[in-house]
């Protein structure tokens, strides 16, 4: 993990104490509401439906057991003691007084950690791969190139107030696990032909009003340069981006508008940066410094001693074997594997932690991951540093924690935003119909006969829950003052598993709240009467197309119209 320096640790520190005096005149009436808005903004404070929400960074989804407690302490404290781990490996709390902010932003510089940036129209948190450094397809680790861009786009000056929001993801593996096509700007790390490492550059990718896949703008960008790329991309944008309507904001509008007309604006501005010899190259001493802090932590070695996956399988129950199966992942270090703490039960919205849970996750990595976690883009937390000797125990210590539901990549392993119940923008509430779907699909045997199913939830077109790109999404709407719901069909966030990323579409009219989970069972019903051997769920919707799953849809809402006649 990235070690801060002391210069990082007054930066942060330095930052809280402005905060907490721009807080303190904000509460004395001396600071205007308009006025105080962006500053918390940029701290990560919104104003929610019921009460603030800070929102922290967890840097391309790094955390350590330590930070982890820290965050159980301010949920104890300070909320009502839980937080709620989002797509964007970050952590929201939804209850702390605005009259404590200032406390809670002292807590988290201790550890480290801050607000900075996970709002506003800036660039946000750099988000990964959450198997960064130890997956076994990996090419080339993208945690030290994701840590030098947190660094060059925190406060920038020219980049403090775009037209909107701008999101940026990275990945370094074979497998796309990052979703980077639906981002603002993807970065895929690659070697050219002389064996140079550069990025695959991708521009203009978002969900919201209107899905958009992200566009390769350039094929191989070297290392050294990739900021000065990334600053031609986003001054273009800055220069030309829409201010005068927000929901044309996204530079995803102005990709989409102007075409190869952007491409070219982006080659003319990265060639002047360069040749006017002020470009911020990265000197291979500062990469050399930051790639230094995400070598295997000490004792990490490989094992060439057979193990067996768990020590003796003898008498391996069938919980454990589906554990391994579904929440234990493959590792670049023999003898190790990567392992997901499910955060998909019921009873909990996915992604919810208490702070007893935080408390007992951090005690698993310490115990058994050299106290490192990494947040998930699909709201779990995943140890990447496990020996394959201590799955078993792992396994029983996450069962009594509540981590060990083998249901990963399932369809109960479901994404899903806040919703109405705690977001201001929200048309619908997206927690209990993702407590409904969970209800309905809590037979473990059915679930594992359904297979690999991405199914998402959002509470409004925003987007949050990535519902159109989910090979099942659901998507909150209001109608005339009521929560309906759209159901979506065959989007993909890019990975292989899912094919290329591109949007789902919408079968037939929304539906009412309690229709939803009769709704998906309909679809999976067709789906289940309509694949051939081993067909995956997504690759039947795109061999016999929608057709079938929207009349089977409308004959379910017809059967419940018909019974409450």
């Amino acid at each position: 993990m990235y070690a801060y320096t002391d210069f990082d640790r007054q930066f942060v520190r330095a930052r809280a104490t402005q905060f907490r005096d721009q807080l303190e005149r904000h509460l004395r009436g001396e600071l205007a509401d308009d006025d105080f808005r962006p500053l918390r903004l940029q701290n990560g404070w919104y104003v929610q439906r019921h009460a603030p929400m800070l929102r922290v960074a967890v840097p391309y989804g790094e955390l350590h057991a330590r930070q982890l407690r820290q965050l159980a302490v301010i949920a104890r404290t300070h909320d009502r003691g839980y937080g709620h781990f989002t797509t964007r490996q970050n952590l929201q709390f939804n209850w702390i007084p605005l009259t404590q902010a200032a406390d809670v932003m002292d807590l988290l510089a201790d550890v480290d950690m801050h607000g900075i940036q996970t709002s506003g129209n800036c660039i946000r948190n750099i988000t990964s791969d959450a198997l960064a450094g130890v997956a076994a397809d990996e090419l080339i680790d993208p945690r030290p190139y994701c840590e030098i861009l947190r660094q060059w786009s925190t406060l920038h000056p020219e980049f403090a107030f775009l037209p909107r929001k701008f999101k940026i993801a990275v990945s370094g593996a074979t497998e796309d696990r990052a979703a980077t096509a639906w981002h603002d700007v993807g970065l895929h790390l690659r070697r050219n032909d002389a064996g140079q490492v550069g990025f695959r550059v991708l521009v203009g990718g978002g969900m919201g009003r209107t899905p958009v896949i992200a566009s390769e703008i350039a094929d191989f960008v070297p290392w050294q340069q990739i900021l000065v790329y990334l600053e031609a991309i986003v001054r273009v944008y800055n220069r030309f981006g829409r201010r005068d309507n927000l929901y044309k904001a996204r530079i995803k509008i102005l990709v989409k508008a102007e075409g190869k007309k952007y491409f070219d604006a982006v080659a003319e501005e990265f060639r002047q940066i360069l040749a006017e010899g002020t470009a911020q190259l990265i000197p291979q001493a500062e990469f050399d410094r930051v790639a230094a802090c995400f070598v295997r932590p000490a004792g990490v070695q490989p094992i060439t001693t057979a193990i067996a996956p768990a020590g003796d399988d003898t008498d391996r129950p069938q919980a454990y074997t589906r554990w391994l199966a579904r929440n234990v992942h493959a590792h670049q270090v023999s003898g190790y594997r990567a392992v997901t703490l499910s955060l998909k039960r019921a009873g909990q919205a996915p992604g919810d932690v208490t702070a007893d849970q935080m408390d007992l996750a951090a005690a698993l990595a310490e115990t058994y991951s050299h106290a490192e976690l990494r947040v998930t883009h699909d709201q779990n937390l995943l140890l990447p540093w496990v020996r394959e000797s201590d799955l078993r125990a792992l396994w029983q210590a996450a069962r009594e924690a509540g981590f060990a539901t083998p249901n990963i990549g399932l369809l109960t392993d479901l994404i899903n935003c806040p919703g109405g119940d705690f977001c201001a923008l929200a048309n619908a509430r997206s927690i209990p119909v993702a407590a409904a779907i969970t209800e309905r699909f809590d037979d473990l045997d059915a679930l594992y006969d359904i297979g690999d199913i991405d199914l998402h939830i959002s509470g409004c077109i925003n987007s949050c829950g990535h519902h159109h790109s989910g090979h099942i999404g659901i998507l909150g709407v209001d109608k005339d003052g009521s929560e309906w719901y759209q159901v979506t069909l065959g989007g993909s966030d890019g990975s292989t598993q899912s094919g290329p990323a591109i949007p789902g579409k919408v079968i037939g009219p929304s539906f009412a709240a309690d229709e939803v989970p009769d709704v998906i069972e309909a679809v999976i019903d067709t789906y289940r009467a309509r694949r051939r051997l081993g067909e995956r769920f997504i690759d039947t919707c795109r061999r016999i197309g929608l057709a079938e799953f929207k009349t089977a849809a409308d004959a379910q809402r017809q059967a419940t119209a018909d019974l409450a006649a």
